[in-house]
């Protein structure tokens, strides 16, 4: 496993132990709500008259996998990180088998919950071995790095960016005044003399 994959603790980092307890807390909320809003959604949407209660008792298993699932791939996760004091794909795939398997126990047969188990933690292993991104394999940090290195070793000419944003409003390129005579006089149709900066003292 490449050590510049992931997004775990770079080598002689120390660990940072996780708080289990208020991650799972957490997690197990947002499930909660969203497992309420699915059921809510389905409720609505029934052609039978269930009522406003059809919400939990209808929706009862929906919203309690929504909560029990993500609630054990974090638990699950972040302990095996404390106990084994590393971050890697083995933590996050174990907590996707448990997150996994959850989801299959309403169906109540071993190998659907086995295998619910495995393909989740195969999924979550994986996308944590991959930098935890959909789009690409780099890590997180790679963007910022490039964009950070082209705007060190990357100048833009002082001519291409008064092309960009014109003359004026402070930014004064070598020529301005005589420019900007020259355009005063084709506009308005009168020359402005220089006025010196300087001041001939008396003989």
């Amino acid at each position: 496993m490449s050590p510049s994959l992931g997004l775990g603790p770079a080598p002689g980092k120390p660990f940072t132990p996780h708080n289990t307890i208020h991650e799972t807390t957490k997690t197990a909320s947002v499930g909660l709500g969203a497992g309420l809003f699915i059921a809510a959604v389905q409720n609505a949407l029934s052609r039978q008259n269930v009522g406003a209660f059809g919400i939990f008792t209808r929706g009862a298993p929906i919203i309690g996998l929504s909560a029990a699932a993500p609630a054990a791939y974090i638990f699950f996760s972040r302990a095996m990180m404390n106990l084994r004091e590393k971050e890697d794909a083995w933590a996050t795939a174990f907590g996707g088998f448990m997150g996994g398997g959850v989801l299959g126990l309403h169906v109540r047969r071993m190998p659907i919950v086995v295998g619910l188990g495995a393909f989740a933690g195969a999924v979550q292993g994986s996308f944590y071995l991959f930098g935890n991104r959909i789009d690409s394999f780099k890590a997180e940090g790679d963007e910022f790095e490039r964009k950070e290195i082209l705007r060190r070793t990357t100048r833009v000419p002082v001519e291409q960016t008064v092309e960009e944003i014109g003359e004026g409003r402070g930014i004064r390129p070598p020529g301005y005044e005589e420019r900007r005579r020259e355009r005063i006089k084709e506009k308005y149709g009168f020359e402005i003399d220089p006025v010196k900066a300087t001041v001939e003292g008396s003989q």
